[in-house]
């Protein structure tokens, strides 16, 4: 059957294209199981072949619910947030949710563009990896129109809504705590930034350790960069300037803790055997390196799946208190610690 050319393709049009009804089509466009799969590949032919394209903002609009789902955090580049993505779409496609994705760079003029063309996408809701030190008075006005907002990975102290997260100060305890067993006791912390509350939790729980273990602090161990294999490059050039080294580098992330490993092999000196690393976070690339890198795993697919029944279940009506799933990290043992440091 030859449509005259139209600059708009209706569903109506791959109907009578594929010999079906308007309410057929409509079923097989929302994946309803009481199709047959012959008359759902005939749809989805037509759809193909007169290039119709769904119009799920003016579908949100008539059926007065979304099923689209935001989700805004800080970069793909970072294997954490390639991981996350993958726990929050495996669980919303099975509510039949689709996600809209946007990326912030930590710009917080970005973050607050974003969250304006997710309102205007009539988003169901919101998941949300805040640039550090953005106001939470946004979060609360988005929350304020009915729209729930599940905050991911960092925290906004004033925001009223979700937070899915790691216990960041149990993760840099357990991380150093071992560094300090191996027989460390220069034990440096790099990456990240203190605006960040993850970093925060972390910091605080290597300090807890170095207080535990009767250990002095010093200042000059704790440097910050950006979250990235450079940050990780930057901060050891740094520490191989200091007159005296740490033997041990506990990393804020596993990229970070990458680009360390790197620049010190780079200067001669052998992860694993010459400088004991730890990073947090327990990517995929983690488990292949040379050495394979002792990590804290703060489960990014599991912090993705919480989130997304989370936000599922405020979207589905849930009136409960804005609620804290906070996960245990795990400290993976591998081969970037084998060198024991001196007392």
């Amino acid at each position: 059957m030859k449509l005259e050319k139209k600059t708009h393709i209706t569903l109506q049009d791959v109907a009578k294209h594929a010999g079906v009804s308007r309410a057929t089509a409509s079923l097989v466009l929302r994946g309803s199981k009481h199709i047959t799969e012959s008359t759902r590949e005939k749809v989805l032919t037509s759809m193909q072949q007169l290039g119709y394209v769904y119009d799920r903002v003016a579908a949100n609009l008539r059926s007065k619910v979304s099923t689209t789902v935001g989700l805004i955090i800080m970069e793909l580049a970072n294997p954490f947030y390639s991981e996350l993505l993958v726990g929050i779409h495996q669980e919303l496609d099975k509510f039949g949710q689709t996600v809209i994705l946007g990326t912030t760079f930590d710009s917080e003029s970005i973050q607050e563009r974003l969250l304006s063309t997710m309102l205007e996408h009539r988003v169901g809701g919101i998941i949300l990896s805040a640039v550090p030190g953005s106001p939470s008075e946004p979060i609360n006005r988005i929350e304020q129109l009915g729209i729930p907002v599940v905050l991911v990975g960092r925290r906004l102290p004033e925001a009223k809504c979700d937070y899915v997260g790691v216990d960041n100060i149990m993760g840099g305890r357990i991380a150093v705590d071992y560094l300090i067993h191996k027989g460390h006791r220069r034990i440096a912390f790099i990456g990240g930034y203190s605006q960040l509350s993850s970093w925060q939790g972390r910091k605080q729980g290597y300090d807890k350790a170095f207080e535990q273990a009767g250990l002095p602090i010093d200042p000059a161990m704790i440097i910050e960069s950006p979250a990235t294999r450079q940050g990780g490059i930057d901060a050891i050039e740094k520490l191989l300037r200091l007159p005296n080294r740490p033997t041990a580098i506990f990393c804020y992330n596993d990229t970070i803790a990458i680009g360390a490993m790197m620049k010190l092999q780079d200067a001669g000196i052998c992860p694993g055997q010459d400088m004991a690393i730890v990073g947090f976070d327990d990517i995929p690339e983690a488990a292949i390196l040379s050495p394979k890198l002792t990590t804290v795993s703060s489960f990014p697919r599991m912090m993705g799946a919480h989130a997304a029944r989370l936000l599922y279940s405020r979207i589905e009506g849930s009136t409960l208190d804005p609620t804290a799933v906070i996960l245990e990290p795990q400290l993976i043992i591998r081969d970037s610690c084998k060198f024991s440091g001196s007392s």
